[in-house]
């Protein structure tokens, strides 16, 4: 490979290029064919992470069209079209979505494509299938399945591999059963299955490096300390409504409010709406 800045060592020069913001970098390959290597290289992402670069982007799905997934770069408000997820179930829906290890994965669900002419719905309700999408080289693959094929489950990451449990299988049967994926090895694992199953979707949170199970519906919230030993019934008495942890803290959004959660205490932040008036939201 010839030299990608003309007098500088390719080690600096890469270092260099790592400070290009991430929109830019299909640009950056049209220089060379040098170029082009140098930005599709795990070198330039872990460059990006020495030299603080590193770029939050929010993922999002779009409907229609369908399994269309676009980032957004809220320094810059602006949007990043990815490549199509090649799924071959019609309109994901239902899935769970996580990002570790510097890529972003998309796991189960089913479809939520409905037939114009006779309003009957995919039969595709709960699939196994696993992807991740390569932000450097721009590429979605297929990954290892999952033992069991689910849907409105729950999933998070602890510890850089990801955990599902709960939410519906195949006939929309509600199940408790729990796994675990090592991103590296490609493989899945079963682990303890959840205290209980409830005919409702669940979601998953870590907080202080333990994985919490929230069913819709349910204060009770079912806590995982360790993969390997079983799971634990705590009743917090948590707020029900969209949920985000934020440097280690919980926060939810309830009824107009955006609350702080600090085990059984909760914490008022803001309104929802003096929230939407900072913003200068119209």
């Amino acid at each position: 490979m010839s030299e990608l800045i003309e007098g500088l060592p390719d080690a600096i020069a890469i270092r260099c290029i790592a400070r290009v913001p991430f929109y830019l970098h299909p640009k950056l390959e049209l220089v060379s064919c040098s170029w082009r290597a140098a930005i599709r290289s795990p070198e330039l992402f872990k460059a990006r992470q020495e030299v603080g670069s590193a770029e939050d982007l929010l993922c999002v799905c779009a409907f229609d069209p369908e399994n269309l997934w676009q980032l957004y770069d809220p320094l810059r408000d602006l949007w990043i079209t990815l490549p199509v997820l090649p799924s071959k179930i019609r309109h994901l829906s239902h899935f769970g979505v996580v990002s570790t290890a510097g890529k972003l994965y998309v796991l189960g669900g089913g479809s939520d494509a409905v037939d114009p002419l006779t309003g009957d719905q995919d039969g595709s309700f709960a699939t196994d299938e696993v992807w991740s999408y390569d932000p450097v080289l721009r590429q979605w693959t297929p990954r290892a399945s999952m033992v069991v094929p689910r849907a409105m489950f729950a999933c998070c990451v602890l510890k850089g591999k990801i955990l599902v449990a709960g939410g519906f299988t195949s006939c929309r049967k509600s199940i408790s059963q729990a796994e675990m994926y090592d991103p590296e090895k490609d493989v899945w694992i079963p682990i303890p299955d959840l205290h209980r199953s409830h005919n409702s979707a669940c979601s998953g949170l870590v907080i202080g490096g333990k994985v919490h199970i929230l069913h819709k519906g349910l204060s009770t919230v079912q806590v995982l300390d360790n993969a390997g030993s079983g799971w634990m019934v705590e009743d917090y008495g948590w707020l029900q409504g969209p949920m985000a942890v934020v440097h280690g803290a919980l926060y939810v959004m309830s009824h107009g409010l955006i609350c702080k959660q600090e085990g059984k205490r909760r914490k008022v932040v803001v309104s929802a709406s003096e929230f939407g008036e900072g913003l200068d939201l119209q």
